[in-house]
């Protein structure tokens, strides 16, 4: 059964991520669920992310898959990272408006401090449109707390 995710990154002044953010007006908003072994996001796109006309833009598709792997990060390596690497795969379109699309995060590997996660894009039909994968530059535990305000891994949960 999916666990619902809490962001604790709210609580700080200033907060304003463009991928989570529940604040940021231009944002997308996203929210995630932890299933097993994967971190899933559930997203219904708006008319003001398009590229071509009702689609989703192809740089906000590379954006929900680098948030959600960063989430994966926090949440099952327990620590914080960068970006290194991008790499999107576009299968078929994503329209905006059809319905909510989902994202899966899972792991590819770990190796000392590179951690690779693939994020799967598909779309209200279950068909999958577009394939990611993320490869991310972690930072000691400490780092992670002073410069990126990694939180305890517990306060990304809500009371059961």
């Amino acid at each position: 059964m999916p666990r619902l995710i809490r962001n604790p990154f709210v609580k700080l002044t200033g907060y304003n991520c463009f991928g989570c953010s529940p604040n940021n007006p231009a944002g997308l908003k996203l929210t995630f669920q932890e299933e097993g072994d994967d971190i899933i996001a559930t997203w219904t796109p708006k008319d003001h992310f398009q590229g071509y006309h009702n689609l989703l833009h192809g740089g906000i598709q590379a954006t929900l898959m680098d948030e959600i792997a960063s989430w994966y990060l926090y949440l099952k390596i327990k620590t914080a990272g960068v970006t290194s690497k991008l790499e999107v795969k576009y299968k078929k379109p994503v329209y905006t408006n059809r319905g909510a699309i989902k994202l899966t995060a899972r792991l590819i590997s770990h190796r000392h401090n590179l951690v690779n996660i693939t994020v799967d894009l598909t779309d209200n039909e279950g068909k999958l449109c577009a394939i990611g994968t993320v490869q991310y530059f972690t930072f000691s535990e400490k780092i992670a707390k002073e410069q990126f305000h990694y939180p305890n891994p517990d306060e990304f949960y809500f009371e059961d």
